[in-house]
């Protein structure tokens, strides 16, 4: 069974960048969907990034919340079975648990432990 494992998260000042990775110990073909989500205290669980798998042909789609639109970057190392978020210009409202999530082509989703993002001064 595919585990996730999320690191780089961390305290950073307002304008600061962080890289989050998260690790797979398995991610096949069979992937519909891989992305970021974030919680802060008292909130949802919102999509930050993804990067979707559509049809036969598999063609990938990148979304972003509004939010962090031109901030936030989602990358995939296919080799290292790894995804990144790279987040620049960092706001205190950024300051979430930030989860990585991955969906498969049989129904499985599967989540990692999550990773602490601060914003402050």
């Amino acid at each position: 069974q595919v585990q996730l494992v999320e690191s780089g998260g961390g305290l950073v000042q307002p304008g600061g960048s962080l890289r989050l990775s998260c690790a797979a110990s398995g991610m096949s073909r069979s992937v519909v969907t891989v992305g970021w989500y974030r919680q802060a205290p008292g909130n949802q669980r919102d999509m930050v990034a993804r990067i979707r798998y559509l049809g036969e042909k598999r063609l990938r789609r990148t979304d972003y919340a509004d939010s962090v639109k031109d901030r936030f970057t989602i990358s995939r190392d296919n080799i290292k079975n790894t995804v990144y978020l790279q987040m620049n210009s960092l706001k205190p409202e950024d300051t979430a648990v930030y989860y990585c999530r991955l969906q498969t082509e049989n129904g499985g989703d599967i989540w990692g432990q999550g990773t602490q993002v601060t914003v402050a001064s």
